[in-house]
């Protein structure tokens, strides 16, 4: 499989798929295909379809399969952003935010995450589920805004704002910690918590959180009477 990412800032993922390859999807993530690609939406048990609930998704997913040569499929994003390619290998596991599955190969695998830490799941701007993805394949975020990358060094942090987080390998752990001083958590807007993510491993950061650009267009939106 080959892909290419084009447009901005609706961008849209294009994939090259060889004969009897199989591609997964979110549920209504296809743009355009050709005729040759053969689509089956499947649940894989009741085990997966919950957990891809709990976790954001649809319960179903669709697979799409080249049959009788090489295919090209099209998925494209559902918010402003960025479409991000990451290479999920079985010693590299991905853990994301909920709902930003877009794409991935049949051999990327899907599960939910829990917290660890339960204040971090309740406070920390991700929720108590988020999704983990192992296997070996190319997989496709559905970024919110630009992504801005850091490799963390093992016991080195960084403090994100709540939403900010977009993804990270699973060798990084998050935490949660209280904004210092009443009159910061009260006046300063930026709530009453930040997460604490804490290396070793790459984490990826989002500049627009769908959550926040939600709240800045219902400041100025007229108010219905």
């Amino acid at each position: 499989m080959q892909y290419q990412i084009q447009g901005q800032p609706y961008p849209v993922v294009v994939l090259t798929v060889q004969p009897e390859e199989t591609v997964l999807c979110q549920k209504g993530a296809m743009a355009w295909m050709t005729p040759n690609m053969e689509m089956q939406t499947k649940g894989g048990g009741l085990g997966k379809m919950f957990s891809r609930a709990l976790s954001g998704e649809a319960m179903f997913q669709n697979e799409y399969t080249a049959r009788g040569g090489v295919g090209m499929i099209a998925f494209a994003s559902a918010v402003p952003g960025e479409v991000m390619p990451i290479q999920v290998t079985p010693d590299k596991p991905i853990v994301a935010q909920k709902s930003s599955f877009l794409a991935s190969e049949k051999s990327v695998s899907f599960e939910m995450f829990f917290q660890k830490k339960i204040a971090g799941g309740f406070f920390g701007g991700e929720g108590f589920i988020m999704q983990k993805f192992n296997g070996n394949g190319m997989l496709f975020l559905e970024i919110d805004g630009s992504v801005v990358a850091y490799d963390l060094a093992p016991g080195q942090s960084m403090m994100v704002d709540t939403g900010n987080l977009a993804a990270m390998e699973a060798t990084c752990t998050l935490d949660v910690e209280t904004v210092k001083g009443v009159g910061n958590m009260l006046l300063g807007g930026e709530g009453f918590f930040n997460t604490k993510v804490t290396g070793p491993g790459r984490i990826w950061l989002q500049t627009l959180p769908l959550s926040g650009l939600a709240n800045a267009l219902a400041r100025v939106m007229p108010s219905s009477k």
